[in-house]
Parts: structure tokens; C-alpha cells; sequence
């Protein structure tokens, strides 16, 4: 066996190691199925220059992205594609949602959002930190 640090992978690396992952838990947690969730924003020329990209896994949407131009900001887009992807993650029987920004983003935007801070790790990047939120969409399970 060697272990060999790398900044590429080959084609279908993390399918691999996301495969024996999902493998490795399957008896516990069920299968992972993955599914992706995009609102893109496009100029008027069609190219995407901003938007929402986010997976629902195990119940839960994960935002990933969430990017609203700055000539577009201010005008309710951001709250606009967040409240598409809880409608489409109250579809999908999502129990919630989470996402992570940093200090000085949108903290306070997704406080607004009903988001409710749940974690910090300092200093990710040096000097800021990054900031993770969650919205319960439904009860909590019973212990």
C-alpha cells in the first residue's frame, strides 16, 4: 500500500472512496443518495454569475453555495432562492437544512432566514471564522 498526498485525482477517485464510504455505513445508516439542487442566476447573455447550489443527503439540504451578485443584492434574490430551496426541501422530506459561511458574509442573512447558529471554527480563514447554521423544518425525532 502506498499513501501518496496529491492536489489531483484521477477520474473517478471520489466516486471510489465515496462508494466504499457509503459501503462501509450502509448497515446503519441506509444507502446515500445524493440529490442536487441548482438556481443558477444568469446575465442577460445567459452566463451564470451567481446562484444557489446545494445537495440533500440523509434527510437534510446542505447549501453549498450561495451567491448573489453584488449589483443584484439587496433586491430580495438571496431570500428569493433560499425560500425555493426550503419549499423544494420540505418536498424532498428534508427534516432540515444547514449551512456555513464565514464572519464577514452572511450571518446575519441567514439568522433573518430563521437559520440558527450551531457551531464556530475560529480562525478558518486566519483572522475570520467560519460559522455554521441549521433550520429544523420539522420536530426534532424523540430520544
Amino acid at each position: 500500500m502506498q499513501l501518496t498526498p496529491s492536489e489531483s485525482a484521477d477520474q473517478g477517485t471520489f466516486e471510489a472512496i465515496f462508494h466504499a464510504l457509503d459501503a462501509a455505513s450502509r448497515d446503519r445508516i441506509g444507502p446515500a443518495k445524493p440529490r442536487l439542487l441548482a438556481i443558477p442566476i444568469r446575465d442577460d447573455a445567459g452566463v451564470v454569475t451567481g446562484g444557489l447550489w446545494a445537495i440533500s443527503l440523509f434527510g437534510w439540504m446542505h447549501v453549498e453555495m450561495l451567491l448573489v451578485p453584488e449589483p443584484l443584492r439587496g433586491q430580495g434574490i438571496g431570500s428569493a432562492m433560499m425560500a425555493l430551496a426550503e419549499t423544494e426541501a420540505r418536498r424532498r422530506g428534508c427534516m432540515g437544512m444547514h449551512v456555513d459561511t464565514f464572519s464577514f458574509q452572511a450571518g446575519s442573512f441567514y439568522e433573518k432566514m430563521g437559520f440558527s447558529q450551531f457551531g464556530v471554527l475560529d480562525d478558518c480563514p486566519p483572522g475570520y471564522s467560519r460559522l455554521f447554521f441549521q433550520k429544523r423544518l420539522v420536530p426534532k425525532c424523540p430520544a
